[in-house]
């Protein structure tokens, strides 16, 4: 399967899924390749870290900015799985991206400022799916980062703006805004190799999603 984490807003938790779910395939036996195609190489040093430190199973890497189509093409007969960590902007990477995937995640914070991009990148989406011959990619927006208390209540408001978008739906998980992400990260690990049961149950919950949503 070819699976793009993209999105327009920057910060929204992006390469954390994009490892996540790339490391998630890879513990059920799946040959998984993390194609970084952004600048910033986020994804590509976690797979370094992972790499460095001798963990398994492996996620292997690849590196590409541009235009993506034929090099994904070329790795997904060669994985059986590429998870595509296009960054945080709308860029040749996320447009070309989209013509190719069959899966996209968007991940949105629940905050104001990532909500307004929710139009333009329902467009893209849009766009893509006019340009291809078959249907065009399941693509859905994971609310990510949100907030975990349970006073606040930006996830719940987020999700009745978002419900009616004609390209877009809107994930059932939602991953939290939670330090282990970030320690996962930092140690080229995904939550579900660390001990964290409420990031391990939202990781599952979007591996299950990536499956049968």
């Amino acid at each position: 399967m070819i699976i793009l984490i993209a999105g327009e807003k920057g910060g929204s938790g992006k390469s954390t899924i994009a490892t996540n779910v790339a490391a998630g395939l890879a513990l059920t036996g799946r040959d998984v390749l993390l194609l970084d195609a952004d600048p910033q190489r986020t994804s590509a040093l976690w797979v370094e870290r992972r790499e460095d430190s001798g963990i398994e199973p492996r996620v292997h890497c690849a590196e590409k900015t541009g235009d993506l189509k034929q090099s994904v093409a070329d790795l997904a007969n060669r994985y059986e799985d590429v998870v595509i960590d296009a960054g945080g902007r709308d860029s040749r990477e996320l447009r070309s991206g989209l013509l190719v995937t069959q899966r996209v995640y968007i991940p949105m914070r629940p905050s104001q400022a990532d909500l307004e991009t929710s139009p333009h990148v329902d467009e893209l989406v849009g766009m893509a799916k006019s340009m291809r011959v078959d249907a065009g990619p399941d693509a859905y927006i994971l609310l990510a980062m949100a907030p975990t208390h349970h006073l606040v209540t930006e996830t719940g408001q987020a999700r009745q703006i978002l419900k009616d978008l004609p390209n877009l739906f809107l994930a059932s998980p939602v991953i939290c805004e939670r330090k282990v992400y970030r320690d996962a990260l930092a140690e080229g690990k995904g939550v579900l190799e660390m001990h964290n049961n409420a990031a391990i149950t939202e990781c599952r919950a979007l591996l299950e999603d990536l499956h049968h949503g």
